[in-house]
């Protein structure tokens, strides 16, 4: 009897012992394997012009170069930080699109983002590059692998400096209407630097940019503010359709042929000229840059910003 008894309490032992071996081995193999997908990282190929050979950079290195080459360095850090993610989702996004291969690594003038190497940043900021920068890496590394998602799916993170004073809607600018990209309050925007600018050009300036973006247009003997009739505009204060001469253009397309400041402007003859007047600066969807340094400023945190100029997004994590 005294020998079972020995036997079962060394058959105890050993199990307790066993077992707790066996399932901390799983697990280490478990964690070692998830820590070795975690370091798998996109590269993105980037032109380093010390060296004039194009490279490989990884993701969040990239991201930290969009960041610098979009927004100014010295803004709030929250703003910075919403940049970031924004940066981020766009380009994962884009990539996801392109569809992404180790033969063809995207670049970034593929994804669509203003980018700048950290020599190229180095030469913009001069002696101010050590504070700039670390601005810079401390958004990115604190938002590291944070990118926005609707239905699960990384949205298209679109930005641009200043709104009119409210954001516009995707349909009113692609005319392709997403649930996120929805018109929203910006008032910030109104104490931006050149929220409002005014640019004067002549009749035969006008008709001349007009004809290079649009050779079949055709131009009356009328007065020219006469042919330059305004049919639609939204709610948010983008110019949204516009006759000018023979054709119908978009507030957009009439932006790109006059290099205008944004679609949201108003018109003033002066008998030989016409003065555009412009609120904002940039296409006005998604987020304002201005507008999430404002709301920066007065406490918000980065993902209220998102939020705020994102309807109904979530976050998920990349890695």
């Amino acid at each position: 009897m005294k020998k079972i008894i020995t036997l079962i309490v060394i058959t105890t032992i050993l199990i307790s012992f066993i077992i707790p071996m066996f399932t901390v081995f799983s697990f280490s193999k478990k964690d070692r394997k998830k820590e070795e997908t975690s370091k798998q990282e996109i590269n993105i190929e980037v032109y380093n012009p010390e060296t004039e050979t194009k490279e490989e950079t990884p993701f969040e290195e990239y991201i930290k170069g969009v960041v610098g080459a979009e927004m100014p360095a010295l803004f709030n850090i929250e703003s910075l930080k919403a940049q970031a993610v924004c940066a981020r989702t766009y380009a994962l996004r884009e990539i996801e699109h392109m569809g992404l291969t180790t033969e063809n690594l995207p670049k970034p003038e593929d994804i669509g983002q203003a980018y700048l190497s950290k020599s190229e940043l180095k030469e913009r900021w001069g002696d101010n590059f050590e504070e700039y920068y670390k601005r810079i890496e401390q958004a990115v590394s604190e938002t590291s692998g944070e990118i926005m998602v609707y239905d699960d799916e990384p949205i298209l993170a679109v930005f641009h400096s200043t709104s009119s004073g409210y954001t516009e809607n995707s349909e009113n600018i692609w005319q392709n209407p997403m649930p996120y990209l929805k018109s929203v309050e910006s008032s910030g925007d109104t104490k931006a630097p050149q929220y409002e600018v005014s640019k004067e050009i002549s009749y035969n300036e006008i008709k001349n940019m007009f004809k290079n973006k649009y050779p079949d247009i055709v131009f009356s003997e009328d007065s020219l503010i006469n042919q330059i009739k305004i049919n639609s505009i939204s709610d948010a204060g983008y110019i949204t359709s516009v006759t000018v001469g023979n054709k119908n253009l978009t507030g957009l397309e009439i932006r790109g042929a006059l290099s205008l400041r944004s679609a949201s402007f108003t018109m003033n003859d002066t008998g030989n000229s016409i003065i555009f007047t412009t609120k904002g600066y940039g296409h006005g969807a998604g987020m304002s840059q201005y507008g999430a340094e404002a709301m920066a400023n007065e406490g918000y945190t980065y993902k209220e910003i998102l939020q705020h100029y994102y309807t109904n997004i979530d976050f998920k994590n990349i890695n």
